[in-house]
């Protein structure tokens, strides 16, 4: 919901910059020239901005009269004639916002636009041309020598391709957040401005001199929304003034593509938009932005819609809209692949162990907090090579999604796609896009998508079976869309760009038969409307290609559909080129500007210049020394604000917190000191949704085989991947049989039980818990433990082994477990079907050591360096940099 509400996102439309020897003032307007601001940008401080916001309203007269004062006040002589004291730099429609580098602070200003699209009367412009100015007199002004090498790498980011903006359209959220909030009650509008005077005080509606203040008789034009600042760009620009300045001010782009396509269905307009929003998280070129940083965010991260518009009544209040959203981006992961060795696909490498999906968990909390659940993840990366390269992703995701879905409950678990689209498009039996469109209908049925009217009566007078089967959220007012789907291959560009438009183009039927302009929600190839869109999406391809790769698309929806001239081929060999040239010569010089852009690096005096640095991993990656676990429970690895955006509750879920009552407490005195994620619970907290938890309590005496055998038992149920869907047994079904099919066997997803000897008293458990914890950990858990508290751990043993025998004897539960078992009982709502048994990992002394010297080191303790050690640095220093 919106932070402030007002009857616009921004007035300040056409803007003016005067200069005199003391200041800019910066005049802007309203569309109509009939309101008008001012802001007051000091030039005699050489480092420092000081911006003055009056935040009066002027009228046209005002400013004229102030304008004339200005300029006479700043004459050489008083009423001389013929000279000016204030003259007119440039006109501009928007502020990009403002920069330093090692000297002064830079005024970007929007000089050129484009109209790109319209959306119920909003306009979305592109920016043409840019103008940078530097704000500080020259009489003040201290030179740098390196500012201007600063200067031509922020200039390297071209603002006049592909970024777009809108004074009164928020463009970082979807239609369906936009008109959401637009249709809050204004009584709740009201309110909210009342806890808030001074923005109620402040806003004033520019649109009442143009008579468009009476939609739907509520007086409100737009809605002022916080925006969503990951698909922002300019934020960075934009932070040094944002609570200084009046909003009106305040104008945010986003970086990515905008087209808009008219189409004439049985002599209805309709306009068909498609806008894709780039993330400023974690952005970059192809192969030095890979994988995830450790909040979560992924490379090439993208979000599109389409929206579809009645064009006969241009308005949100009255009109008739529908839109739907995918998501693009890398595998939640963290991978790279290194472009030293000058190959054209270079080797994957897994840079860091992930053993609790960490990182996937952060990508996965931010996607469910937008969009909600289900979260549809369609990996078209190859599954079967003779030699790993894409599959190394793919055993990776499945791990990290397997488990992160024991911790959600059934109805919103990660749906999981695995589907090997260049195998198939090498075959010559298989219909790439017949099978992506049956994947595409399974997947528009899970989320649904949004429109602001209720059904049509075309869905009454002309059923379809499958417009019943749809899923998302059905309102009064129309219907939502929950969930999303999330394509990704390597690099995200081709294979996936095809992948969505198989899912837009069946969306797009959905939502046509919505709006009642088709009979049947089924759109066929080679008509006039899916042509149009197709040739949308080759634009929306190509530009994020270019953004990302360096080139256009090589393999399209032609390709794939194999109908592609013989010409094509020379051009996909061209831009197969073109991209390997951009990745291996200009993609670090890009880099570099994005990340000054976006204000990843900050220039520093005394400090490495950007272009000195090696590597930029530590601009992305912020808390590389926070290796420690957090107290943040496993189990909820979404955050609670996801709550009010999934369909359901989520009160039944059981957290951690039950598991430190049931058993922690039995150990410590003092709950506070102990962490749920330390090593001795980390083995446990796998089966902390189950009704009943059976923890193995292993012996010292225990045979090597059985412990290997435990062993490999546990990681064939981690590694075990989710239950395929239809659209994958299908596919497995179909697979080719050649020489890079591998054995698979019959994996369980879940542990044996470890056979325990049978224990009989207090003592004796208390020596099988502490003794493997002491050869294991160092530590002894025994230490300090008062007689109550063993007292009632006894109590509680014998407890849960009186019903374990019970439940064995009656076949209920357990049904593998043997004898000596203990079984705890935490309160749980759900099913009483999941058993595991752990045992604790062993560590050898070597590994000790190693843990160890990283606890120094991290203490500023460094060990001395061998002659091993020395003699790899040296060919590591010679290989890298000699």
């Amino acid at each position: 919901m919106p932070a402030a509400a007002a009857p616009i996102i921004s007035s300040v439309q056409k803007l003016v910059l005067y200069e005199t020897r003391a200041r800019y003032f910066l005049v802007g307007s309203n569309h109509a020239e009939t309101k008008y601001r001012v802001l007051k940008i000091d030039r005699t401080e050489p480092k420092d901005l000081v911006i003055i916001d009056d935040r009066h309203v002027y009228t046209q007269q005002e400013v004229r009269e102030l304008l004339g004062r200005l300029d006479l006040g700043n004459r050489t002589k008083m009423g001389q004639k013929g000279s000016s004291g204030l003259f007119r730099a440039v006109s501009a429609f928007g502020v990009v916002g403002f920069v330093r580098f090692l000297e002064g602070y830079y005024i970007v200003l929007i000089t050129k636009r484009r109209k790109m699209a319209d959306i119920g009367g909003h306009a979305i412009y592109k920016i043409e041309d840019t103008n940078m100015i530097y704000i500080p007199n020259d009489s003040v002004r201290v030179t740098h020598p390196d500012e201007a090498r600063y200067l031509r790498i922020f200039q390297n980011v071209d603002l006049s391709s592909n970024f777009y903006f809108s004074y009164s359209y928020d463009l970082s959220h979807s239609l369906q957040y936009n008109l959401t909030v637009l249709r809050m009650p204004l009584e709740m509008l009201k309110s909210e401005t009342t806890q808030a005077p001074q923005a109620r005080q402040e806003s004033f509606d520019i649109f009442e001199d143009e008579g468009l203040i009476t939609q739907g008789g509520s007086g409100v034009f737009g809605i002022c929304s916080e925006p969503y600042m990951k698909y922002v760009w300019n934020g960075e620009l934009l932070e040094i003034i944002k609570n200084t300045v009046h909003r009106d001010w305040l104008l945010y782009i986003i970086h990515g593509f905008c087209g808009q396509s008219k189409l004439l269905i049985y002599g209805r307009p309709v306009y068909v938009t498609l806008i894709a929003r780039r993330s400023s998280k974690f952005a970059g070129t192809r192969f030095l932005k890979r994988g995830a940083n450790c909040e979560g965010d992924v490379a090439n991260e993208v979000e599109t819609e389409q929206i579809l518009c009645d064009a006969s009544v241009m308005s949100f209040t009255a009109g008739s809209y529908s839109s739907y959203v995918q998501v693009r981006g890398s595998v939640p992961l963290y991978w790279s692949q290194d472009i030293s060795t000058m190959m054209p696909k270079p080797p994957i490498t897994l840079d860091q162990a992930d053993p609790f999906a960490h990182v996937a968990a952060l990508h996965f909390d931010q996607m469910l907090q937008r969009f909600g659940s289900p979260i549809i993840i369609l990996n078209l990366v190859k599954e079967r090579e003779k030699r790993k390269h894409e599959r190394i992703l793919s055993e990776e995701l499945v791990a990290a999604v397997t488990y992160l879905n024991q911790f959600l409950p059934p109805e919103h678990t990660i749906v999981y796609i695995p589907w090997d689209m260049a195998k198939y498009t090498k075959s010559k039996l298989c219909n790439v896009l017949d099978r992506l469109n049956v994947i595409a209908e399974s997947v528009v049925k899970k989320t649904g998508f949004f429109v602001n009217r209720p059904d049509s009566y075309c869905s009454i007078l002309r059923p379809d079976e499958k417009w019943n089967e749809l899923g998302g959220c059905v309102i009064p007012t129309g219907r939502r869309q929950t969930g999303v789907l999330r394509t990704n291959c390597v690099d995200c560009l081709d294979r996936t760009n095809t992948a969505q438009f198989m899912v837009g183009k069946c969306a797009l039927a959905y939502q046509l038969y919505s709006l009642g302009l088709i009979d049947k929600p089924n759109l066929q190839f080679d008509t006039d409307a899916v042509r149009l869109f197709e040739e949308l999406y080759e634009d929306h391809g190509d530009t994020l290609s270019l953004q990302y790769g360096g080139s256009q698309l090589v393999h399209r929806v032609k390709t794939y559909r194999k109908i592609a001239p013989w010409t094509q081929h020379s051009k996909d060999i061209m831009q197969t080129l073109s991209r390997y040239y951009s990745n291996a010569f200009s993609d670090a010089d890009r880099q570099d500007s994005i990340n000054l852009f976006l204000g990843v690096f900050h220039p520093t005096e005394g400090k490495p210049h950007l272009w000195e640095l090696p590597t930029d991993f530590y601009l992305h990656h912020k808390n590389t020394m926070g290796l420690l676990p957090t107290r943040r429970s496993y189990t909820y690895w979404w955050t609670p604000e996801v709550i009010k955006h999934l369909p359901l509750p989520y009160d039944e879920v059981i957290c951690a917190a039950n598991l430190k009552k049931l058993i922690v407490k039995k150990f410590h005195k003092h709950e506070e000191e102990i962490d749920i994620h330390n090593e001795f619970f980390r083995p446990y907290e796998l089966s902390s949704f189950d009704d009943t938890f059976c923890l193995a309590m292993t012996s010292s005496a225990r045979n090597k085989s059985n412990r290997e055998e435990a062993v490999l038992q546990r990681k064939t149920a981690a590694s075990a991947p989710p239950p395929p869907s239809e659209e994958a047994v299908s596919s497995s079904s179909e697979d080719d049989s050649g020489t890079d099919r591998e054995d698979e066997g019959s994996v369980s997803q879940r542990s044996t039980p470890v056979k325990m000897t049978d224990t009989g008293d207090s003592a004796k458990v208390m020596e099988n818990v502490v003794q493997p914890m002491k050869e294991v950990y160092g530590i002894n858990l025994s230490d300090g433990l008062s007689e109550d508290d063993l007292s009632i751990y006894s109590r509680f043993v014998q407890l849960g082994q009186s019903q374990h025998k019970q439940d064995k004897s009656s076949q209920q539960h357990c049904s593998k477990c043997s004898e000596g078992v203990i079984k705890l009982t935490p309160i749980s709502a759900f099913s009483q079907d999941n058993i595991y048994e752990v045992q604790p990992p062993r560590v050898d002394r070597k590994s000790t050591e190693i843990f160890q010297a990283h606890i120094q080191a991290s203490k500023g303790i460094m060990q001395p360096l061998g002659k091993e050690d020395t003699s790899t640095y040296r060919e590591y220093i010679r290989n890298r940099y000699l």
